[in-house]
């Protein structure tokens, strides 16, 4: 007989259009869901996919199998959904990418408190910059992503977090002399240090500090820990999220200067896909993480 756990797999293959990308998307190897859909095919007596080397095409029969697949499984996700209706809990796996300017800082708060709040849940989490991580949400490898806004995709439902304002950081005893509060055309952007492309803090810190393509530095690292140490070494200096102050500060010998009103800052939120059918979770998660969401520090001018 057909069962959903085989209509879940051929979703994931239409969606992927690949094995291996569609095994992993259902956390089983590729012969397991080959065969699958081969005994898929055997029950409605019908060709679905066509192999090649460069990809995995659906055949007409195929196409038309996944309209009624992707029915069925819409209704059973709504069914699912409806047996959760006033539980207002988490349960199950829930797979959740963070960028990598929130992750260090905000993870080790908000995963045990998820845990102690909703002890059915099982968290998965994946560490990558936005532009990954949307994609592993569209595709379905990710249930959420908490990442900076904007997020103008088609399809992604979004809810603010917190409000992340930027400081500068340079060496304690370094020889940079920075007003306090700095306004962003005192900046010296020949001694920016930024992370390397594909971050969105990258961008950010261009932006703060009105540093265009030209005045970019030729080094990009790899995380905000690699850049904090260059800073204590007064190798320069670079844009620090709010967040990061605390962890960052009590290990690097950094100083911490504010911007003028008003202060730069990047707004965190949740994204998810607005078919998943899991909203109310969703929301739930989003309020388990604002409860441990750090509040705006008070730092000297």
């Amino acid at each position: 007989m057909l069962t959903l756990r085989q209509m879940r797999y051929f979703d994931a293959l239409a969606t992927t259009r690949h094995f291996g990308r569609a095994a992993e998307m259902v956390h089983i190897s590729q012969p397991a869901l080959s065969t699958q859909i081969m005994e898929m095919e055997e029950y409605l007596g019908a060709k679905l996919v066509e192999r090649t080397r460069q990809s995995t095409i659906l055949t007409p029969k195929g196409e038309e199998v996944l309209h009624y697949v992707r029915a069925i499984l819409h209704q059973v996700d709504l069914l699912e959904q409806t047996a959760r209706k006033g539980e207002g809990t988490l349960e199950g796996l829930i797979r959740i990418g963070i960028i990598p300017t929130v992750a260090p800082y905000l993870v080790p708060q908000f995963v045990p408190h998820l845990r102690k709040t909703y002890p059915s849940v099982e968290v998965e989490l994946r560490e990558a910059v936005t532009d990954r991580l949307m994609a592993d949400l569209q595709t379905g490898k990710l249930d959420a992503v908490i990442a900076a806004l904007p997020l103008d995709i088609e399809g992604i439902q979004t809810r603010p977090l917190f409000t992340d304002r930027f400081f500068m950081a340079v060496a304690d005893n370094g020889e940079a002399v920075l007003m306090s509060p700095l306004t962003e055309h005192e900046v010296n952007v020949d001694r920016l240090l930024l992370l390397e492309e594909g971050h969105c803090l990258r961008d950010q810190a261009l932006a703060v500090c009105s540093a265009g393509k030209r005045s970019l530095v030729n080094f990009g690292a790899t995380s905000m820990a690699t850049l904090l140490q260059m800073v204590s070494h007064d190798m320069g200096m670079t844009l620090i999220p709010e967040i990061a102050i605390p962890t960052e500060t009590s290990r690097n010998s950094i100083r911490i200067v504010p911007f003028t009103d008003p202060q730069p800052s990047r707004e965190i939120c949740l994204a998810w896909r607005r078919s998943n059918h899991r909203g109310k979770e969703m929301e739930a998660l989003a309020e388990a993480i604002i409860a441990v969401a750090p509040a705006p520090r008070e730092l000297a001018a």
